[in-house]
């Protein structure tokens, strides 16, 4: 997905780091997204659900809060407060690009921002949450070993992350007293909450507290087994999948019309993981989404139908449209159509007048319901072979394929012109 790396002035006039990430071809709609307490924008989470919401037409703004990852300013002089602060602050930079986010997803304690931050943001329609505190003081527990030194220091070195990092006494106190249920009650969006059952570090009951202060529209999703950074790809993607599909309840993401000499628009397969074979396919001016993937025994992860598959699925579907369409116009009284259909590859001998040495081979088993006479039921068969998937596979067809991007080829020296 194309990014584009950019800065913008944080609370206090710091510079902050951010990344926005865009699908091929023009947004849709733009998302923000909050990390996770002392996280930052490039935490895998982030990563790869901005990648699926990029894949699905959704322009994604990540950025570190200030003090953080590649951003300016001191950490131990931020707070929830600012952290709300450095939000809005995003939100107004993407609007003054024209691209105003319409949804907010806030993971932690960034969800917990997000839900302070969406009343002063009047484009957002749409808040999702993943793994959210009620209580936003909650996060103190990460470092309940330093608290007093804090409080008689003023400020205090703890590890978080792996990392050192400075936390001052006016975080905690301003952390502390964030009540956000006032905030929540009056959300006025529609809002997801996402929170794995057996998140250890911020306990299910704070997903059922945000979700009873809400009011409607709203929805649960469990997340199940996920851990509560979301660290594995699989998790992030279901995330990123659900968010896009219950965001298109609130959000306009309307494609624009399809290109001229595409009429049914194009179909965009991108990779989904490169360590594997899953990949992304969209469809349908971006209406449609699927992940194509292998099995497990051939390297895959299992996640979806295998290319031929899908060929598979294209041949069977169009025969029922096919059959559907013919009976409409005869008034035959079919009352349903199953296809089943297999794929293999035979040898070239057992197949008529093939001159390689093997070929592929689609079987079709075709279940038709209804009072029908053997006549018409006959007469559909027939016109099963009329689909024009059917028609192409028998004919063939002519793949033209071209390298976008690709680089100029080298001009020649004089000496090898003449």
């Amino acid at each position: 997905m194309p990014t584009e790396r950019f800065t913008f002035p944080g609370h206090d006039g710091s510079e902050l780091a951010a990344r926005l990430d865009m699908p091929d071809g023009a947004p849709v709609a733009t998302a923000l997204i909050a990390h996770c307490f002392t996280c930052g924008k490039d935490i895998a989470a982030s990563r790869r659900i901005a990648a699926r919401l990029a894949s699905q037409g959704v322009a994604v703004l990540r950025f570190d809060f200030t003090g953080l990852g590649h951003s300016q300013g001191e950490f131990e002089n931020t707070s929830f407060t600012s952290n709300v602060a450095d939000l809005v602050a995003a939100y107004r930079a993407l609007a003054a690009r024209d691209q105003a986010p319409s949804l907010l997803i806030g993971h932690s304690l960034g969800g917990a921002a997000v839900l302070r931050a969406a009343h002063d943001m009047p484009e957002v329609k749409a808040v999702a949450t993943i793994g959210a505190p009620f209580d936003p003081g909650h996060v103190t527990h990460n470092f309940d070993e330093a608290l007093e030194r804090i409080a008689r220091d003023g400020v205090g070195e703890v590890m978080l992350g792996g990392r050192p990092l400075k936390i001052g006494q006016g975080f905690v106190d301003d952390v502390s007293a964030q009540k956000l249920e006032p905030a929540i009650a009056s959300l006025n969006r529609a809002l997801l909450v996402l929170h794995a059952p057996l998140d250890e570090t911020v306990a299910l009951d704070n997903a059922t507290r945000i979700f009873l202060a809400a009011k409607h529209p709203k929805s649960f999703v469990t997340l199940d087994d996920a851990d509560h950074l979301v660290t594995r790809a699989e998790d992030a993607e279901y995330a990123a999948e659900v968010i896009v599909a219950w965001a298109t309840r609130y959000l306009d993401l309307r494609r624009p019309a399809p290109p001229i000499g595409a009429p049914e628009g194009v179909t965009r397969v991108s990779e989904a993981d490169p360590n594997g074979f899953a990949q992304d396919v969209v469809s349908g001016g971006g209406k449609h989404h699927m992940t194509a993937d292998e099995p497990v025994p051939y390297g895959g992860t299992d996640r979806g139908p295998t290319p031929y598959q899908l060929l598979a699925a294209a041949l069977g579907a169009c025969t029922s449209m096919t059959l559907r369409m013919y009976a409409r116009r005869k008034h035959l009284p079919l009352d349903h159509v199953s296809v089943d259909v297999t794929h293999d590859r035979m040898h070239a001998q057992d197949a008529p007048s093939s001159g390689t040495e093997r070929i592929d081979r689609f079987r079709r088993e075709i279940t038709l319901k209804g009072d029908l006479t053997n006549e018409q039921r006959a007469r559909l068969l027939e016109i099963a072979d009329r689909c024009p998937v059917h028609r192409t596979l028998e004919t063939g067809a002519e793949v033209e394929t071209v390298l976008l991007g690709a680089p100029e080829p080298a001009a020649l020296p004089f000496d090898e012109l003449v």
